[in-house]
């Protein structure tokens, strides 16, 4: 079992950077593969980017690459997005969700535990 909880969230101008980080608990966080999404407002939530248990590999989102950075620290259960270059349509409310099945993907089916989210608003 995983709980989580986003924190780092805000209001910024594009261009702009932004660090989102995600507290997790729990016996199988070490384990877990860790994702990112977000849901703009009115849409689906969409898959930003995904980190392997041992933070070997990293994942992202066409939208994103090269402006966004998933990390992780396992002695401290800690999930990271970094986020430079923001721009509006970044705009979204932003989960981390860990898989204990498998390491994730890019469905948010593959997820069974998700924090409560975090506003991020870019303005032009």
């Amino acid at each position: 079992q995983v709980e989580l909880v986003e924190s780092g969230g805000g209001s910024v101008q594009a261009g702009g950077s932004l660090t989102l980080a995600c507290t997790a608990s729990g016996p199988s966080f070490n384990a877990a593969g860790m994702g990112w999404f977000r849901q703009p407002p009115g849409r689906y939530r969409d898959f930003v980017g995904r980190i392997t248990w041992n933070g070997q590999e990293t994942f992202y989102a066409d939208s994103v690459r090269g402006r966004f950075t998933v990390s992780r620290d396992n002695a401290k259960k800690m999930v990271y997005l970094q986020m430079t270059n923001l721009k509006p349509e970044d705009t979204a409310i932003y989960y981390c969700a860990a898989a204990t099945r498998g390491q994730g993907g890019s469905s948010h089916y593959q997820y069974e535990y998700w924090g409560p989210g975090t506003q991020v608003t870019v303005s032009s």
